[in-house]
């Protein structure tokens, strides 16, 4: 009996220890769930606090809501993030920038290569920080987001199970980021907030308690106190519902900020429609020069195309005369061969030959284009003839001169 009785203890105490198994797995899910949501409700809402932010001043460094922003967004990207196991079999701590910039090489024109090779950047969580920074000034966050968590495989590879990468809260996440392309950020990656040695801590303060004030434009009273309340379990609906109703000088409040935001709109529709008035004459004159542009083009063209026909017909016509005036000079230079060794009955006959040439060379008529460009060059054959022909008298009568009274004695 007694060892029956001791079985049964035992057997009761095992049994025990199965449940408490069970009840540590429960808590710790339990646990690793609230975790991921603080972290996506709380990112939410520095998103929405930077876009409210961003309307009355410039984001840069030295803004709160900014470095509370990259604090949450480190803790994300860093949740259960495995370790990188060395040669020894340890396992040595990483940054998601490990993550990052293996997952994001696909996207086009990154800044993962200028990133690595900055000078004043050293470890790998400096190195993500930096990346946060360009990736906001480039409006691109939201891709790269986008992108790393669509290469599954590789995620898988760099997180653990429960991750908020891997979970359905990473949708949201990527939705949620989209928002911030619509603010110009400002950043020196030269300053203290690229500090790898010292790690992210998030406040959570300005969430946790409602202060808002009367500049902000933003309508978060309800989700900033739901979340504000949702930490204790015995909250329920009839003891949140009293704080919501509003005095005057809540509405006049709430009224004094849509009038604000109204008076943004109407200043910032005036101004895009300023600019779009400028613009639009602004392509108006660049419609009309290039029409003007235009037209010169194409009336350049075609006197240049004028011009070269009439170039190249009057190459034609000039290698036409060259080759018949040099014709022509053979032909004088052969006749006045034959007169030397021909005898003077047969010199009348070569003199009728040279009359006949010059006939031809003077009946011939030049061409009208020749004249005006370079004159008429049928007086150089001309004046070859006749001194020829001159050379040609004086062989064939040589006794005429010396009995020429200028030469007789007296």
């Amino acid at each position: 009996m007694a060892s029956r009785s001791l079985g049964g203890l035992s057997g009761s105490r095992g049994g025990g220890g199965g449940g408490g198994g069970g009840g540590k797995k429960s808590l710790s899910a339990r646990n690793a769930a609230v975790e991921r949501r603080n972290l996506i409700t709380v990112c939410r809402f520095s998103v929405k606090t930077l876009i409210d932010r961003s309307c009355f001043e410039t984001i840069d460094d030295s803004s709160p809501e900014f470095n509370n922003f990259a604090a949450i967004l480190e803790q994300i990207l860093s949740h259960r993030l495995k370790g990188q196991v060395t040669w020894f079999g340890y396992e040595s701590p990483r940054s998601f920038w490990d993550y990052i910039r293996v997952a994001c090489r696909k996207v086009s024109q990154n800044c993962i290569c200028s990133i690595e090779n900055m000078e004043n950047v050293s470890s790998s969580r400096a190195k993500g920080r930096a990346w946060i920074r360009v990736a906001l000034m480039e409006k691109h966050l939201s891709e790269y987001i986008s992108t790393a968590l669509r290469d599954f495989k590789t995620t898988r590879r760099f997180y653990e199970d429960g991750a908020i990468v891997l979970g359905e809260e990473a949708n949201m996440l990527a939705g949620m980021l989209l928002g911030l392309n619509a603010i110009d950020f400002s950043f020196c990656l030269k300053g203290e907030g690229l500090d790898g040695n010292f790690p992210a801590v998030i406040d959570y303060t300005p969430y946790l308690k409602f202060t808002q004030s009367s500049d902000s434009i933003s309508s978060d009273e309800e989700e900033l106190r739901t979340l504000g309340s949702s930490g204790s379990e015995s909250s329920t609906p009839e003891n949140v519902g009293p704080p919501f109703i509003m005095d005057e000088n809540s509405w006049f409040n709430k009224c004094k900020r849509v009038k604000q935001k109204y008076q943004l709109t109407l200043e910032q529709k005036g101004y895009l429609e300023e600019l779009l008035r400028l613009r639009e004459n602004q392509l108006s004159e660049s419609v009309s020069q290039n029409k003007i542009l235009l037209q010169r083009i194409e009336d350049s063209d075609l006197a240049h195309k004028l011009e070269k026909e009439q170039l190249e017909y009057i190459i034609v016509e000039l290698q036409d005369q060259l080759k018949s005036y040099q014709s022509l000079d053979q032909l004088s230079a052969e006749v006045s061969l034959s007169q030397t060794s021909l005898d003077p009955g047969q010199s009348q006959e070569g003199d009728g030959k040279q009359d006949t040439l010059n006939l031809i060379s003077e009946g011939k008529e030049d061409t009208p284009s020749l004249l005006g460009l370079c004159g008429s060059l049928t007086s150089v054959a001309s004046y070859k003839s006749l001194t020829s022909l001159k050379s040609n008298d004086y062989l064939a009568s040589p006794t005429t001169e010396m009995t020429s009274p200028g030469l007789t004695p007296s």
